[in-house]
């Protein structure tokens, strides 16, 4: 079978595993609700209690997990290509802590700060994430001409160390109604009632992808070494650069929506390749429709599996990651 007809073959499967998961899981839910009557015009908007459930509290959800769910499962994948490291994750580079940290600060002193109609949480979140990015690039250029994979995990490390200790610093200091708050969202949240973080994270998902495109022959090359992709005519330092700020951009975009859910840029990568294969070529696209449905799945089952409650989705990724994750680490290669 050749690359072209493996390609289509990859997408249709896994397009049609999100797709169905999309589709299906607004349906599904603590209160029974009609297709016929969510999409019956003749009734008010006002009027039909359907189409609010459908609209408004169960589809922005949907969309917003499958959104956070490729760009974790992309992300994952290229950062694991880029330090050649297969347990590598979004959140192994101190990215994601810092668009937490971000978050958690908007939280807990109330910022109403709005920048074109963007609210104060995501855009903390996001501002955060860039900063984090900043510093991390900066120490892992410092010494070195070009970019340093060692320095760069490293300088994540660390900064992901240094970041949790500040977002402890500050819950010290906060009320418990604002703890109470800054946790749940810690744990990873998909309680989105409107389209307006889709379209505020819309831009670095498009931006993200675009760039993963691009990166799909360099990532199989720099497995092979950065001596040998440099031998075989790739910018070794331009593609760890790309790379790397892609990957933090969706990551920081994710973490903008959904708060830092983890384990998805983890088990997706590594369930992708089982099926698949080695070639990002096929592996970046499947993951990241594969992550938009098993985000999606694993939300749906948050908040129906103690109905009326509603769990934190992060709680259902760990509970499936964290046997995953000792998996990877047991098994022999």
């Amino acid at each position: 079978m050749t690359l072209q007809q493996r390609f289509v073959r990859t997408l249709l499967g896994f397009g049609a595993l999100a797709t169905v998961t999309v589709v299906a899981a607004p349906l599904v839910g603590p209160t029974s609700i009609s297709l016929r009557r969510v999409f019956d015009w003749s009734i008010p908007f006002a009027d039909n209690t359907d189409a609010q459930i459908f609209f408004v509290a169960r589809l922005p959800r949907t969309l917003s997990g499958a959104m956070v769910g490729a760009l974790f499962a992309a992300a994952g994948v290229v950062f694991q290509g880029l330090l050649r490291n297969p347990l590598a994750t979004p959140f192994t580079l101190g990215v994601s802590t810092g668009a937490a940290l971000g978050a958690i600060l908007a939280l807990t002193f109330s910022w109403s700060i709005a920048i074109a109609g963007i609210s104060a949480v995501p855009l903390a979140a996001f501002v955060g994430s860039l900063a984090a990015v900043g510093i991390v690039y900066a120490l892992a250029q410092a010494r070195h001409r070009g970019l340093s994979t060692t320095v760069l995990l490293l300088a994540g490390v660390t900064m992901n160390a240094f970041f949790s200790a500040m977002i402890l610093f500050v819950q010290y200091f906060a009320s418990f109604a604002d703890i109470g708050r800054t946790l749940r969202w810690l744990m990873g949240n998909l309680d989105v009632s409107s389209y307006e973080p889709l379209l505020v994270s819309l831009p670095g998902f498009v931006v993200a992808f675009a760039v993963f495109a691009w990166l799909a022959r360099p990532l199989n090359l720099l497995a092979l070494g950065p001596d040998s992709a440099e031998s075989r005519g790739l910018d070794v330092t331009r593609a760890q650069r790309a790379a790397f700020l892609s990957a933090s951009l969706a990551t920081g975009a994710a973490v903008s929506i959904g708060g830092p859910i983890g384990f998805v840029g983890i088990i997706i990568p590594h369930l992708v390749r089982l099926l698949v294969g080695p070639d990002h070529r096929l592996v970046l696209p499947a993951a990241a429709l594969f992550g938009a449905a098993f985000l999606v799945g694993c939300d749906l089952i948050a908040r129906t599996i103690l109905a009326p409650v509603e769990l934190p989705v992060g709680i259902i990724t760990a509970l499936i990651g964290g046997p995953f994750f000792l998996w990877l680490l047991i098994r022999k290669p």
